[in-house]
């Protein structure tokens, strides 16, 4: 760590392994968040280059009539091949990645010892290297495939696409620095998250 910063820590885990439950919870503990996901969303928006740029490479079909992303089409196509999946993560990540990059720099280290930034594709970005430290959250493969499910609507065999397409959950584990298990209940969730937040307050920022 140099010059007292922000201590940065990634959050990130298999798609549908509660991601935004632990995120929400950092929140409410005071800790900082910011969610890649909904930055992901912002590089998109409508008038942006992000969106104009994506139309040019996978033409307008994938806009709904009022000329917004329709975030389903794009992922029927890139989660069946993977350089349209790159091509999209080429248009999306610089984005996500500097607006991440300028919010820790807002933060004041005098008043803010550690953030928290949710990025699910963190080790696929190789990003990892951006941080101090990374938390991956778990469960069950059967837990992580009924989740996925029944929050998107999918065929088990979409999901498991979904699944694939991401680095399995124990290459994830064997590299994070903290491992969040979100099988049991919540409030056993909240106690592993929250033995995390005050060890990550205890350590030093500079």
């Amino acid at each position: 760590m140099v010059g007292g910063r922000v201590r940065r820590v990634a959050l990130t885990g298999g798609i549908a392994t509660g991601k935004s439950h632990v995120r929400a919870r950092f929140e409410s503990l005071g800790i900082p968040t910011i969610d890649a996901d909904i930055l992901a969303r912002d590089a998109v928006a409508p008038g942006s280059s992000g969106l104009a740029a994506v139309v040019r490479r996978f033409g307008t079909e994938v806009c709904d009539a009022d000329g917004t992303l329709n975030r389903k089409k794009v992922g029927a196509i890139v989660f069946h091949d993977p350089q349209a999946r790159r091509d999209l993560e080429q248009i999306v990540h610089p984005y996500v990645r500097e607006r991440t990059e300028r919010w820790f720099a807002s933060l004041d280290p005098e008043r803010v010892p550690c953030a928290v930034a949710d990025i699910p594709l963190l080790f696929e970005g190789h990003r990892e290297p951006d941080f101090d430290a990374v938390i991956v959250t778990a469960c069950e493969p059967a837990t992580q495939l009924n989740r996925l499910m029944a929050r998107d609507g999918l065929a088990e065999l979409e999901a498991r696409e979904r699944i694939a397409a991401q680095w399995s959950l124990q290459d994830k584990i064997a590299k994070a620095d903290y491992v969040i298990r979100t099988d049991g209940s919540f409030d056993g969730t909240n106690r592993q998250i929250d033995e995390i937040a005050a060890r990550l307050r205890s350590q030093p920022t500079g």
